[in-house]
């Protein structure tokens, strides 16, 4: 046995809040403490001098998309886009390097934002805009919210019978089955290796900012089966946990389905709505700024429920994508349906999820929290679009915007949150996500740092199913899975006056956490370790 003492650091851990230093045994924390006794205790140990630096438990990505985000650090990127003008202008820039015939794959524009010298300029680009830009080349490029997609005719003309699914436009962005048929298009033209350096990416990337686990949501309509198969293959040290986003009819069919995609659960994207941004959330009273829609109902209550009792009954995790109210009503009335029939203990043994889960009520949290369903959710959504006057209110209107990804209220109902950052939709960035938790638009809807923490370490774990008390903390006895931070300054309280109350008084010697507040510098992640092996560290160190 090797013991390795890190030592002359800040060590985040509640069994220890005053901890300098840890010892760590074939991957596992078997001591937390100070300095001289840790050199006291293990003599013979391998020792890490950590300089002042800052210890805490890594990272969890509960919501993400390996293979678009690995294509999106490396891609046609048009989050920076701030006109139809300039858009086409980064196409064409693009594609200029690029031969005919060859797929573009790109994402990030968010026309909500747009404005220019032209009266169209606040518009998406359409259909045969982009192709007077791009010719003959099959052209991909996602809303940012990836629920809708501009597409060229290139790539249009792949997909047989187009024009009669459901969200077609000759000229708009495509939405619903008819994004998902084009999408799948695009991605059968990407070549196995292309996918998998893709993958790889994104992996290592997530590594950098100390997440050491991630779980990849796919299904028939986001990624397709080749897609996540080949994630079950990959040798990388980060860990994946997969959900399969599709409806199962009953016990044997969820089998069936977790056996054929090697699949850990049946959930994640198995879309019961869309997204805001792309109007296909599926909404009780219509859009604010579209008065005659009111979204897209992807999944009935009839499926939600099957697919509920198959998973049960199987003893499968499942869970659900659920943006707007009527969604999140559906899901709940199919919690309700099958407590009174299983019992609320046996639906809680089971951790079935809810992704994004945005527009849920005070009445609903109680449901949730009595059936044990996870909320996993992107605190990031609101630093992107939750500002006055942006793509939220513009939307809901202002009262409803306001009680979009209200962490604080599920948090008070026993909801159990996990973090994540639905990549590419926003980055892999832990910090960033819990500063967004801390600092939301509306400060009522905000949690500490503490429960934002928590809800970034161990409430990933707990989405995927480990909830043994251990895993994403350094006490003894856990996994050393933990990453190496460069901080400038340590703080106990919340940032929010509003949030005060969700912290402890410093003299309770609760572990301080970084200062995230607007305007300071995120850590800088130095070194990344699962299990005790290293998967990541910086090139000065």
């Amino acid at each position: 046995m090797t013991t390795e003492l890190l030592l002359g650091g800040t060590v985040y851990s509640s069994a220890a809040p005053d901890a300098t230093a840890l010892a760590v045994t074939d991957g596992v924390v078997t001591w937390v403490g100070t300095d001289d006794v840790g050199r006291a205790l293990h003599p013979d140990a391998e020792i890490t001098d950590l300089h002042g630096l800052f210890v805490a438990p890594a990272f969890v990505d509960a919501h993400m998309h390996l293979t678009s985000t690995g294509l999106a650090l490396t891609g046609l990127t048009l989050n920076d886009a701030v006109s139809r003008t300039d858009c086409l202008r980064m196409i064409a820039d693009a594609v200029s390097t690029i031969e005919e015939g060859d797929l573009v794959w790109g994402r990030g524009w968010d026309s909500s934002t747009w404005s220019g010298a032209e009266a169209a300029d606040g518009r998406f680009p359409t259909t045969a805009e982009l192709d007077e830009v791009v010719g003959n080349r099959p052209v991909y490029l996602a809303r940012v919210d990836e629920h809708s997609a501009i597409a060229s005719t290139a790539l249009r003309r792949l997909v047989i019978g187009l024009e009669d699914a459901h969200g077609y436009h000759p000229d708009d962005p495509l939405v619903a089955e008819a994004h998902h048929l084009v999408r799948g298009a695009a991605r059968s033209l990407l070549s196995p290796a292309s996918r998998t350096r893709a993958q790889v990416r994104a992996l290592d990337a997530a590594a950098a900012m100390g997440v050491v686990a991630v779980h990849e949501n796919g299904g028939p309509d986001i990624s397709g089966l080749d897609d996540f198969l080949a994630i079950a293959d990959l040798d990388h040290q980060v860990e994946i946990r997969r959900y399969w986003g599709q409806a199962a009819e009953n016990a044997d069919h969820a089998r069936e389905l977790v056996a054929i995609a090697h699949a850990d659960a049946l959930g994640g994207d198995l879309f019961v709505d869309g997204a805001i941004g792309s109007r296909t959330a599926w909404l009780r009273e219509p859009y604010h700024d579209a008065p005659d829609i009111t979204g897209i109902e992807y999944l009935p209550q009839e499926i939600v429920l099957n697919h509920l009792r198959a998973c049960t009954e199987a003893g499968l995790q499942a869970g659900f994508h659920v943006i707007g109210d009527a969604a999140s009503a559906t899901v709940v009335a199919a919690l309700d349906a099958l407590a009174a029939e299983v019992g609320t203990p046996v639906l809680a043994s089971r951790a079935h999820r809810v992704e994004h889960a945005e527009m849920v009520d005070a009445a609903q949290a109680e449901t949730l929290a009595a059936c044990g369903v996870v909320a996993s959710m992107q605190p990031q959504f609101d630093v992107e679009w939750g500002a006055p006057g942006e793509l939220y209110v513009q939307r809901l209107g202002v009262e409803r915007a306001g009680s979009l990804n209200d962490f604080a209220m599920l948090a008070r109902a026993g909801v159990a949150l996990a973090f994540s950052s639905d990549s590419p939709v926003t980055p892999i960035d832990p910090w960033a996500t819990i500063r967004a938790a801390i600092h939301h638009h509306h400060p009522r809807n905000a949690i500490s740092a503490r429960g934002a923490f928590a809800a970034s370490t161990r409430g990933g774990w707990r989405a995927g199913g480990i909830n043994d008390g251990l895993t994403g903390t350094l006490g003894v006895g856990a996994p050393a899975s933990y990453a190496v931070w460069e901080v400038d300054d340590l703080v106990v309280a919340g940032s929010h006056e509003s949030v005060q109350r969700w912290s402890l008084d410093p003299r309770s010697r609760v572990p301080a956490l970084p200062d995230v507040s607007p305007g300071r510098p995120l850590p800088r992640c130095v070194r990344t370790v699962h299990r005790g092996r290293e998967v990541y560290r910086a090139e000065d160190q």
